[in-house]
This record gives C-alpha cells, structure tokens and sequence, in this order.
C-alpha cells in the first residue's frame, strides 16, 4: 500500500472518504495499527496521562515525545504519522521551531498544537520552515486549568462562532490538518463544512472529515475513565486486531460516533 501523505489526507476528505486514526506510543502497536489500515498516528501527549498515569497532560515534556515518536516511526511502514507539542514547548515562534525540529528529527511528518488564531504567526513560521503543522481547538486539554476541567466547547453561540474564526485562521495560517475535540455535533459538521482541509474529530460527531481515539479508550484499558465519546472495541470484538478492523471500518462507514458518542 502506499505512503499515506497530506496529499492522500486531502484527497480523502476532497473525496468524501473517512480519515481514520488512532494515537500510538510504541513499534508493537503501531505496527499492528499500520498493518490494519489506520491512515494516520497521532503520538500524542495523552501519554502523561495513559502511559505515565498523571492526571493531565502537563508533565509531558518533548523529550518524551521525541522518544516515543522514534518508537511509532520504528513501527510505521505506510500510515501517516503526527506528534503533539507538549505544554509550553510552543509559546514563542522561536521555541516552537527549535522543539518541532526535535520531532521531525526523531520521525514526525507533522506537529500538532493546541490553541487558536494567537497560534497564527507561529503557524506560518513553522510551514516557512518546513514543518508541516496540525491545528488543534475545541477542547485543548493542555489549557485544562484555563477551561476549568475537560469540558465541552462551543456550545454557546457566540463561542461556537469563535471556534469557527479559529479553524478559518488556522488554516489560514497554512495548518494543513485540524483536530477538533468535544464539541456539539452540529458545530463539527458546521467546521469541517467550512475548511478546505481535513477535520479530524474526537468528541465532534460524525460529519467531521475522520476520527481519532485514543489507543487505551478505544482498546478499553485506560486507568482513569473511559470518555463519553469513546467505544471499547476490545470487548466487542474479543481481539486486538479485530477491534482496530471494526473501528477502521465503522468510522469509514459513518456508523462510529454515533448519537451516544456525540455532544448536542
């Protein structure tokens, strides 16, 4: 199978076809995950608190993502592979370029951070630069303080307006990918409608142009809580590689999220 690109990413969502994805930290499982089809991998900051039980993302440092990006390229023969800024390691332009560097240096083809149009300039610094970037708004866990818990966004009319001034800009700004987290439903069809790039939901229905879970939510192994948005395919299915096969295939045919998966 070939390389899964931005191009093939846009070409999907040009396409109508449904990007899928999963996070991963790890060669077994990205290998097992690359193996079954999952378009892109996300290794994502989540890892503060799936792999090293902490209760956010805050503690996670570049470092940890360097490593655990090297791990998932080891692993990756086709899918797409992205990896999170972790808290604070984008705050000025000139952070953000030496840090994104470390991660496309350990295998990254893409780096993803959490904030709106304040994230523009260092957006277009880092496309300038090469490196290719993913927008992340809605939800943003690594403002959990900020937000006052992990909450849904958007649902005022006037915040769902804003969200959708974000995306605008973002993509603007040349982020070629969006993840929108926990919002109602109608604002990430509404979204992803309205950009020209793909949007890849988690927590924001099924119109959006893809899905991501987080390994352990969809594998239903995470140590905290299992999130309204997600589904234990493990129970379902009884085996891994089956589980990773019936998300790939539900999320391809619009049948996950459903509305029980969804905000309103």
């Amino acid at each position: 199978m070939k390389k899964v690109t931005v191009s093939t990413l846009l070409a999907k969502k040009q396409k109508g076809e449904k990007i899928t994805s999963l996070t991963a930290y790890d060669a077994s499982f990205a290998k097992v995950f690359d193996e079954a089809g999952v378009d892109a991998m996300l290794i994502g900051d989540s890892l503060g608190m799936v792999l090293q039980g902490q209760d956010d993302t805050l503690s996670v440092t570049v470092d940890d993502i360097a490593y655990h990006t090297k791990a998932v390229r080891n692993g990756t023969q086709r899918a797409f592979v992205l990896a999170d800024m972790p808290f604070m390691s984008y705050a000025t332009p000139e952070s953000a370029y030496h840090n994104a560097a470390k991660l496309m240096v350990a295998g990254a083809s893409m780096v993803k951070l959490e904030g709106g149009q304040w994230l523009c300039q260092t957006i277009q610094g880092l496309v300038e630069r090469s490196v290719p970037v993913c927008a992340h708004i809605g939800l943003t866990p690594q403002a959990v303080h900020v937000l006052g818990g992990f909450k849904v966004q958007g649902r005022q009319s006037d915040k769902a307006q804003q969200l959708v001034d974000d995306a605008k800009a973002l993509e603007a700004a040349g982020a070629q990918l969006l993840v929108l987290e926990c919002v109602p439903a109608s604002l990430g069809s509404q979204i992803a409608q309205q950009l020209s790039i793909p949007v890849i939901g988690i927590g924001a229905g099924k119109d959006t142009d893809g899905q991501i879970l987080v390994m352990h939510d969809m594998l239903g192994v995470s140590a905290n809580y299992m999130p309204k948005f997600s589904k234990n395919y493990l129970a379902e299915t009884g085996n891994l590689r089956s589980a990773v096969a019936l998300y790939i295939q539900q999320v391809q045919a619009g049948v996950f999220p459903g509305p029980e998966h969804s905000f309103e």
